[in-house]
């Protein structure tokens, strides 16, 4: 058992988790310890720069360091009259070295463990890295890393090195009004996605942020998506990325895919030879917190960014991004690990033998400790001052504790939505270790958490699940029923988590797991007709769109985005994650997805993509297109939809019973919403007066008449007071 040495060890002069009787060694000398209390005369702040040991174990160091050494000192570059100079906190570093171009600038230690330097103007724009010399306990040995500077604003091809620009503000662009959290319809997008296909962009600015200041096809759909009435697009992770080669002529490609058959290997093959050198990836590898990702710049990261925000902005789409500060893709002495080169064993969290958790997948980082913290409040501060967006999305936000988010809220003001992923898991779940950023620890706080109860009521079954044929609501079993009508009533109701409606983001799909039209291929029964599913896409867009909460689409959900099955495309290049915003050709048939995460499936999967039946049409595409922006019409002609109030949803929104596979919501006895996911018509009373089609819907099969609706199989028709 490796011993944790703690903040006790100053303020009591304790280290926990030892025998009674033990010896602390340190490189100055050996001690004693009576019950874990350590004597007065240990030099605390010299035995910190080298090995420690209780007996032959290492000592976890994160609790001293955070007590004798965390501050609120500034970090990182800044400039002042001209003038530029530089901070880093390394507490256990003996020596640190500023390495700017040729030149090696020797910085001073403050008592707080931040080193510093004051250069010259001439400095402006020079590339530069810091070398530490730090004991690091991986390799138990004293090592002088050559690292960047955590809170880079921005950098050199590859992140090779930092660069010492001075940001200007940035321009005061016009800016959509602020919304309510519960009024925001949120539009997830990945920004190499939204154009590196797009023939209308020009081809160097393909999967760029300048993409976004075009007249193009994609800008084109945005527009319409909010002039319908989408509030926000949320970026998938912009942060500078360990795992994209930002060179372009240095980026492989897998060569055209677009002969083999629908249900072939090949692709995917081809794909898997190229996907570590490819221009693709998700994101979520963090490297740098502060400075916009490299590989989505034409030739200035910054002002592109700025632009790209600009741009949305401009059609009155707000910016939210994606954040990753639950892990980072490295720690130890691997050249992609920062952080843990620069304080070792600092901003992980460890187990209590000393290893890493990676319950994230990678390198879980410790937000419990201060330091960790400060430098994502700062990182957040950052992007919301420096480039004007409106909110973030926090990438398995449950690994977090409530206090950072509530932090969080605090550092950057109400008018910026929060939301992210409340799961609980891993080292973390239960609040094994600290009170966790989780769906209903975070109920009551205007922080957003994604409702997977809504989600897998609909689709049916959940990710996990070995069998991904399991149907729900919109794919043919009924049973869920009740937890669709508790999503639409912004999971208020009991046996919801809820606490008010923004606290639940309402969505059926997202750029993880298949995409909606992936999963109503896989569950709906085989005779199921092309037009049949495009009603049922619109259906399950409808119960995140109607609900009182946030409402959630993954993009291109309303093309009948297909990723050919792929449950796990975050490194499946571009040919399985492309989007055809003119709704010309269907991304269904695109060959066998990559087997790295989905062969186990191939059985269920290979009939499927060799079937002609199941491959939509550029007709289909457009009808789903327009029923999707009919939903987005409705939410926003009416303010019943967003009623923003836990009291008020639990007063005017009730549930008529029409039986299984049909849902009657009626929003303060004046609209009356059905969604029929029966392969048959139904008609039913409802105590309610006359009513009328809303006029948004184009589709008029579904009628009112004596107090009663009839609404044609597999339809969405809402209804509104006769006058």
């Amino acid at each position: 058992m490796r011993a944790m040495l703690n903040a006790r060890w100053v303020s009591e002069r304790r280290i926990e988790c030892v025998p009674k009787r033990a010896t602390l060694h340190t490189e100055l000398g050996s001690w004693p310890l009576e019950r874990g209390v350590v004597p007065d005369d240990v030099p605390v702040r010299e035995a910190l720069t080298g090995r420690l040991r209780v007996d032959e174990q290492p000592v976890q160091l994160a609790g001293v360091l955070d007590e004798l050494y965390a501050t609120d000192a500034r970090l990182g570059p800044a400039w002042e009259d001209g003038r530029p100079s530089l901070a880093l906190w390394a507490p256990t570093a003996r020596d640190v070295v500023l390495l700017l171009r040729d030149e090696r600038v020797a910085m001073a230690r403050g008592d707080d463990g931040v080193w510093r330097v004051t250069g010259e103007p001439s400095w402006r724009d020079a590339e530069y890295a810091f070398e530490v010399t730090v004991f690091a306990p991986a390799v138990d040995a004293v090592v002088r890393n050559v690292v960047t500077d955590p809170y880079s604003v921005t950098l050199t091809l590859n992140s090779e090195r930092s660069v010492l620009a001075q940001l200007p503000p940035p321009a005061d662009w016009p800016k959509p009004p602020p919304i309510r959290f519960c009024d925001a319809a949120i539009y997830e997008l990945h920004v190499r996605d939204f154009s590196i296909g797009d023939a209308t962009v020009p081809p160097e600015h393909r999967g760029t942020y300048l993409a976004f200041t075009h007249d193009s096809a994609g800008m084109r759909h945005l527009r319409a998506l909010a002039e319908a009435g989408m509030t926000t697009v949320h970026l998938l992770p912009c942060n500078d990325i360990a795992t994209i080669e930002e060179d372009r002529a240095r980026q492989r490609d897998p060569g055209e895919l677009s002969a083999f058959p629908p249900d072939s290997e090949e692709q995917q093959r081809r794909i898997g030879e190229v996907r570590h050198a490819d221009g693709y990836n998700w994101g979520y590898d963090p490297l740098h917190y502060l400075a916009p990702e490299g590989s989505y710049a034409v030739a200035d990261r910054v002002a592109e960014f700025r632009a790209m925000v600009a741009a949305l902005n401009a059609i009155g789409l707000r910016v939210v991004l994606d954040v990753v500060f639950n892990h980072t893709f490295a720690h130890g002495q691997h050249p992609h690990s920062i952080l843990d080169r620069i304080v070792p064993g600092y901003y992980h969290r460890l187990s209590p033998t000393g290893e890493v958790y990676d319950s994230t997948c990678c390198a879980n980082t410790a937000t419990e400790h201060r330091m960790m913290e400060r430098l994502m409040l700062d990182a957040l501060e950052h992007w919301a001052r420096a480039y004007r967006v409106d909110g973030f999305r926090f990438d398995l936000m449950g690994h977090h504790t409530k206090a950072n988010l509530l932090a969080a809220r605090e550092r950057l003001g109400p008018e910026l939505h929060l939301y992210g992923e409340g799961w609980s898991f891993g080292e973390v779940a239960g609040d094994a270790l600290f009170v966790a950023a989780s769906q209903r620890n975070l109920a009551g706080t205007g922080i957003g958490t994604f409702n997977d109860v809504l989600r897998d009521a609909v689709r049916g079954g959940s990710p996990h699940d070995p069998d991904p044929t399991i149907q729900g609501w919109a794919t043919g079993d009924p049973r869920d029923q009740a937890l669709v009508e508790l999503g639409l009533a912004g999971h208020l109701q009991p046996g919801g988590y809820a606490a008010a409606p923004e606290d639940a983001i309402a969505y059926v799909d997202a750029h993880d797991n298949e995409t909606l039209f992936d999963a109503l291929q896989l569950k709906l029964p085989r005779e199921t007709t092309m037009d049949d599913r495009v009603r049922m896409n619109t259906l399950a867009l409808a119960t995140v769109t109607f609900s009182q909460s946030p409402c959630f689409w993954h993009a291109g959900t309303e093309l009948l985005r297909s990723k050919s099955l792929d449950r796990n495309s975050y490194d499946s290049g571009d040919w399985f994650n492309r989007i055809d915003w003119t709704g010309a050709e269907t991304t269904w048939g695109s060959g066998l997805p990559p087997a790295w995460d989905n062969e186990p499936f191939w059985p269920y999967m290979r009939p499927l993509l060799a079937d002609p039946a199941l491959k939509p049409r550029p007709e289909h595409i457009r009808t789903a297109r327009e029923r999707a922006l009919e939903l987005l019409r409705i939410r926003s002609s009416s303010p019943l939809f967003g009623l923003g109030d836990a009291d008020a949803i639990r007063r005017l929104v009730r549930f008529a019973d029409a039986g299984p596979g049909v849902i009657v919501m009626v929003l303060a006895d004046e609209l009356v919403v059905v969604l029929n996911a029966r392969a048959e018509p139904v008609s039913h009373a409802v105590d309610a007066r006359e009513r009328v089609l809303h006029p948004a819907h184009a589709e008029r099969e579904a009628s009112w008449a004596d107090g009663a609706f009839t609404v044609p199989p597999r339809t969405v028709a809402v209804f509104l007071p006769s006058q």
